[in-house]
């Protein structure tokens, strides 16, 4: 941290957020309008086509692809493709700690509520805390959500819903994307 305290950091960090909230709130009504129009569309679309997918593949519960579709739909692609990484990452590590946590402790509330703590506190000391909510959003679908069948195969295909919806909302803001760029070119 190249000798700056903690405390220091992230006071900077703090200011640096409050300036760029105050950027956007100073856009236009018009602009404002036009930017949720956007996110709007492109998180429909991507929802729909998570959920839809999940139909096609009959996942047990497709919603999960449209959710989360919903939920790494940001307003640019680059945006989209670093909130799609954390929760692929998020969501394989919650996975893997539910299913470890699952065959350890059963139905037990305490396993959970310990489980969902080792899955944030690992993302942050491998220095992915962006995932650490995510991680733990996992694991409390995996053990608390009601399920037929082994922990693993539900961890599984929550795993399997959740990339199709991430898959969906990377498809439709890179086509957003495409189309933004063509319209700028060609006025």
């Amino acid at each position: 941290m190249n000798g700056r305290p903690f405390r220091e950091l992230r006071r900077e960090l703090g200011q640096f957020h409050r300036q760029l909230q105050d950027v956007y709130q100073r856009l236009p009504w018009s602009h404002r309008l036009v930017n949720g129009l956007s996110l709007a569309v492109q998180a429909l679309a991507g929802a729909s086509l998570g959920y839809g997918l999940g139909l096609l593949l009959h996942t047990q519960q497709a919603f999960w692809g449209a959710i989360t579709a919903i939920a790494v739909t940001q307003q640019s692609y680059v945006d989209t493709r670093k909130s799609s990484r954390d929760q692929v990452i998020g969501a394989a590590i919650g996975a893997t700690v539910a299913m470890i946590g699952a065959y350890l402790a059963q139905d037990n509330y305490l396993a959970y509520a310990v489980t969902m703590a080792i899955s944030i506190v690992l993302c942050w000391c491998c220095n992915i805390g962006s995932a650490g909510k995510l991680s733990a959003t996992t694991v409390t679908i995996v053990m608390l959500v009601p399920h037929q069948g082994p922990f693993w195969t539900i961890a599984l295909t929550r795993l399997g819903e959740v990339t199709l919806g991430i898959a969906s909302a990377l498809l439709v803001t890179w086509l957003a994307h495409k189309i933004e760029n063509w319209l700028s070119e060609n006025p």
